[in-house]
């Protein structure tokens, strides 16, 4: 006897038929396996398997999906796993480069106009962001160009929020997180928690980010070799910007006129997050900020709706 994901409930014969005639075996698993859902307490569970169990028979049936090539599939699922780390998420990555990351992050991300458009978490926000003062340089190792980063954090109606917290995480010059060269750069470089002043405002010193390589010594790197893919991001700095009442936002912004915006490995880029890193020489400026001319200046500011 089976049951159906509908509840009927059949009998069968022992040779793929029922008492009402043949069945198709790829059909019946399907329905047996939804049917064992059944159960399941927490509805939007029950409703997120039953769907996954669903598309993916669905997908084997679809492509005939040979016993060698799901062999395959689940060793390389293992090895995703085994890749990952403390400071190391290739989960995150292969959903990033399957375009799963932006997908989901499009479907929630659907905000009100005039806020800011959010985009990818990204793998490297696996470490605790130090807390720094407004202005501190979070480029400790030097050899990038020097840059301001500055703006402010706001409601959708134009109000300041004082006190709104704007986490910010970047490569360095080289294209590198600190987690991916521990014996380069010390722990917390690119990388600051910044509160922002009684107007709003924000700012914090840098170098300009570089486009740079996703890591391609896993199984996704692999991936992206076999289908002829690259793997690089256009440059880039990351915010979480959150102030209380207000929706936190989890976004980027991208150097204006770096290379790879058209084919951002992860598909992140948005119009509305490209910026300009202007090249400036305005003496008042720099001692503004603290930095020598001539330098690079991105203003962007964070505007956050209510929650």
């Amino acid at each position: 006897m089976t049951t159906d994901a509908t509840g009927t409930t059949t009998g069968t014969t022992g040779s793929g038929t029922t008492a009402s005639g043949p069945v198709a075996p790829e059909s019946t698993v399907t329905d047996e396996a939804v049917g064992s859902l059944a159960g399941t307490a927490d509805p939007r569970l029950r409703d997120l398997l039953t769907g996954l169990v669903r598309h993916l028979h669905a997908f084997a049936r679809e492509t005939r999906l040979t016993q060698e090539e799901w062999e395959k599939a689940v060793a390389f699922l293992t090895r995703t796993g085994q890749t990952c780390t403390d400071t190391r998420q290739e989960f995150i990555l292969l959903s990033d480069v399957l375009g799963l990351s932006m997908l989901v992050e499009t479907i929630n991300g659907d905000r009100a106009a005039g806020a800011t458009e959010s985009t990818v978490l990204g793998p490297f926000h696996m470490t605790e962001s130090p807390a720094r003062e407004l202005g501190a340089d979070i480029d400790l190792v030097g050899g990038g160009e020097p840059c301001v980063v500055s703006g402010r954090v706001l409601s959708r109606d134009g109000t300041p929020l004082p006190g709104a917290v704007i986490d910010v995480w970047q490569a360095d010059g080289n294209g590198f997180y600190d987690v991916q060269r521990p014996d380069v750069q010390p722990p917390g470089n690119g990388r600051g928690l910044f509160t922002a002043d009684a107007e709003g405002r924000f700012w914090f010193r840098t170098c300009v980010p570089s486009p740079y390589p996703i890591p391609t010594d896993g199984p996704v790197g692999g991936l992206l070799r076999a289908t002829g893919r690259h793997p690089y991001r256009p440059a880039h700095v990351h915010f979480i910007a959150s102030a209380e009442g207000h929706v936190p936002v989890t976004t980027h912004i991208f150097v204006a006129g770096t290379d790879y915006l058209d084919s951002d490995a992860v598909f992140a880029v948005k119009p509305s997050l490209v910026k300009d890193f202007a090249r400036t020489d305005d003496p008042s400026l720099a001692g503004e900020f603290g930095v020598e001319n001539p330098f690079r200046h991105a203003r962007f500011d964070l505007v956050l709706e209510r929650s």
